[in-house]
């Protein structure tokens, strides 16, 4: 029973109420008829929504790229010993032969092609930073692949609390996630 699911939704009490709701960064689409009718009661009734970054910000986007690179001047070839790197680049250059066939017929019919997908994704992969190599790489399945053109469940909260006029804001800073991520030793990654 969907009442009986674990709703992630804590109430801070005090007049009017406060909600606190823990999100995952997947493809809404996977999760949302899981989200109890409480949590999307309290995102309905409530007037000013904050998320952990502002993903309608171009800001924020322009700095959760900005802040995946290797210092200037450094390539990943750099970084990386010779044979994981030829590894890695093998790999994509063998999911970047399979995007067509991993996509789906709606993708297409949205005009998604494969190599712009790639391109969205990959892009640049040669000056990212290990860790950022790794999330990517974690990301290029074709389970993946076939959610693309989704949006993840925070950002289709944000896009939802835009459309319905809410109030939106972000509790945290890109630089607050990307310094520990970025801050990791190549052994840790």
């Amino acid at each position: 029973q969907q009442r009986e699911l674990n709703s992630f939704l804590w109430t801070i009490k005090r007049d009017p109420p406060s909600y606190f709701f823990g999100t995952i960064h997947v493809p809404y689409t996977r999760v949302w008829d899981f989200i109890p009718e409480n949590s999307k009661k309290a995102f309905q009734q409530s007037h000013i929504v904050y998320f952990e970054l502002d993903l309608t910000d171009p800001y924020t986007i322009a700095a959760l790229t900005s802040c995946q690179l290797l210092p200037q001047g450094e390539n990943l070839q750099d970084v990386l010993p010779r044979d994981i790197y030829c590894r890695l680049k093998r790999h994509l250059e063998y999911v970047k032969l399979m995007m067509p066939s991993w996509m789906t017929p709606d993708q297409r019919g949205k005009g998604l092609y494969a190599d712009y997908l790639f391109n969205a994704i990959a892009g640049n992969w040669e000056r990212k930073r290990p860790v950022w190599v790794m999330l990517m790489v974690n990301s290029l399945t074709e389970v993946d692949i076939k959610s693309r053109g989704v949006p993840v469940l925070d950002l289709y909260l944000a896009q939802e609390a835009e459309r319905l006029r809410k109030q939106t804001g972000a509790v945290e800073k890109v630089e607050e996630q990307c310094h520990p991520l970025n801050g990791l030793n190549f052994s840790q990654v």
